[in-house]
């Protein structure tokens, strides 16, 4: 065998040219930040929020849902691009130098206030969720006493903050949460799984509200605000593109369009059979919908209570930078990366031992920072930055973007705080409420409906 000619074909074959194997290494090595990039993204996308996003499509009406799932998805894409530009442009690395460069000390202030309160936000509204969905797996335990301390809210919330959110926020490279999002993303396609199950064998023995197939509905707009939240990462993103190998706009370019296609399939597909199995019953977590004695579904639960503890560190990462950047001139020295670390977390955890429920605030969230955090400020910086004619297209579809903001911001305001979501929390369904509660372990685990369909169709809410 020529071995000579074996590492000639190895150096000229697959790169065209001759190369080492050591830069054959580091082009694997920048693939894996790459993928891990993506992951990021992805995790940072499909958190907690995607369980209301069914909701999102019954506020909207499915088709009209559908439509503009795919809509905040692209402009999402549109967007994150957008914002690496305009770092590009004003020579910056973080989202705060970006809009202090653009629009002054008093933009700074206020990017750096929606910076820290989305994120901060979503840390308690994770603990909460973690909390509850695990509560509910835990009371489903044979023998457990649904009253027991150690199966309570406060507790799991503790032990979970403890052990696993507080040790991985401690990380000082956000790159190495990779693996994590992986786990993350898979348990996600899991759940997804689970729901479209249910929605084969559930979803015929609910019966379908008169609006369940309307087109198009008043509450649009502020179903925009909840996807909006959902598909919010813009907060996180120069975190996430300093973490690439010798990051370029075109590498974060190829990472945005696959992280943001993935997380629109695995959205659009959650939302829909979520919402099918449901319909106008569908609420804002669509978890309540389902029965406590669904075991099915409680595997989906405690993984998704698993995706959310593992989703938790990205939006703490950003706002201890936020506080880096505004208190300590941008660098923490480790001492100080612990302090700031370990007191945001208490803080988030505090506010979730006392708050039982976000639904208000979490709607409020979605259009006063998620709205302006991914539809206006991006294309306003790219506006004032960019020295392109105004007919080239970034700056056109720069233009819809931002009118489209001002729009989902102060409609999806007005809708909010005149049709406000009621706060059913851990109450059952109707259709829930049988003395037959192993029939769903017994009668669900197929596909194939059962005898025992009359039962539902005469129990069902009407």
């Amino acid at each position: 065998m020529d071995f000579k000619n074996m590492k000639r074909t190895f150096n000229q074959g697959q790169y065209g040219k001759r190369t080492s194997i050591k830069r054959v290494t580091q082009h694997v090595l920048m693939n894996s930040h790459q993928s891990s990039a993506v992951f990021n993204i992805v995790n940072s996308i499909i958190g907690s929020a995607i369980i209301g996003l069914p909701f999102s499509i019954k506020q909207a009406g499915l088709p009209l849902g559908i439509l503009l799932l795919f809509w905040v998805a692209y402009v999402t894409d549109f967007s994150l691009i957008l914002l690496i530009k305009g770092g590009v442009l004003s020579g910056t690395h973080s989202y705060q130098a970006l809009v202090r460069k653009t629009f002054g000390f008093p933009g700074y202030l206020l990017l750096s206030l929606l910076q820290f309160l989305y994120p901060f936000i979503a840390m308690t509204s994770y603990n909460i969720i973690i909390g509850d969905t695990l509560g509910k797996v835990l009371k489903r335990i044979p023998g457990v006493d649904p009253g027991n301390f150690f199966i309570g809210l406060h507790f799991i919330i503790g032990v979970a903050t403890v052990l696993f959110s507080l040790p991985l926020s401690l990380y000082h490279d956000i790159a190495k949460l990779g693996k994590v999002s992986l786990i993350s993303a898979v348990l996600t396609a899991m759940i997804l799984i689970f729901v479209i199950i249910r929605a084969f064998t559930l979803g015929p023995y609910i019966t379908r509200t008169e609006d369940a197939w309307v087109f198009a509905k008043p509450n649009a707009v502020q179903a925009v605000g909840v996807m909006s939240f959902a598909f919010i990462c813009h907060h996180n993103s120069f975190l996430v593109y300093g973490s690439l190998k010798e990051p370029t706009v075109a590498k974060w370019s190829r990472v945005i369009h696959i992280a943001v296609m993935i997380s629109a399939l695995i959205s659009v597909l959650f939302a829909t059979t979520g919402y099918l199995t449901f319909t106008g019953l569908t609420q804002g977590d669509l978890f309540e919908n389902y029965c406590k004695n669904d075991d099915l579904i409680n595997f989906g639960r405690f993984f998704f209570g698993i995706t959310v503890i593992l989703s938790y560190p990205i939006e703490c990462f950003v706002t201890r930078e936020v506080v880096a950047n505004v208190f300590f001139h941008g660098n923490l020295s480790k001492r100080y990366h612990a302090i700031v670390t370990t007191v945001i977390i208490t803080m988030a955890t505090a506010l979730s031992m006392i708050v039982d429920c976000l639904g208000i605030v979490l709607d409020l969230s979605g259009v006063l920072c998620a709205a302006p955090l991914i539809f206006i400020i991006p294309s306003a910086c790219y506006l004032k930055l960019s020295e392109e004619r105004w007919i080239h297209p970034d700056k056109i579809m720069s233009t819809v973007t931002l009118l489209n903001g001002v729009v989902v911001m102060v409609v999806g305001f007005v809708m909010t705080i005149l049709y406000p979501d009621d706060c059913s929390h851990g109450q059952e369904m109707a259709y829930c409420l049988s003395t037959n509660a192993s029939f769903f372990n017994n009668s669900f685990s197929s596909f194939e409906p059962t005898i025992q369909s009359t039962f539902f169709n005469t129990s069902t809410v009407q």
